[in-house]
């Protein structure tokens, strides 16, 4: 889905709107084919687990709106893979981090 460039940005748009909705600060966004990287700083009150469910949830819902034609490849409606990476870094430079 991510291999066209417009697919790509318009996620990259919805994620940047979905964490300034949540007071969540993205420092990093890379978009890959199939998959994407992120950098993010959470607001103290927000768990670590619970930043990555906001943005896949409130993303995957804004872009089967705005691309009803997802529907076609994605029909029971979840667009990102159940799985997730996260580690928190603390007080540390994004490139110490990547």
């Amino acid at each position: 889905m991510f291999k066209l460039e417009e697919n790509k940005k318009l996620c990259e748009e919805i994620l940047r709107e979905v964490a300034e909705r949540h007071k969540i600060k993205i420092t990093e966004l890379s978009m890959m084919p199939d998959h994407i990287h992120t950098v993010i700083e959470i607001p103290p009150t927000m768990s670590v687990s619970k930043a990555p469910q906001l943005l896949k949830g409130a993303s995957s819902r804004e872009l089967f709106k705005r691309k009803p034609n997802f529907r076609l490849r994605y029909p029971k409606g979840r667009l990102w893979s159940p799985g997730k990476f996260y580690r928190n870094v603390g007080d540390i430079d994004a490139e110490t981090a990547i």
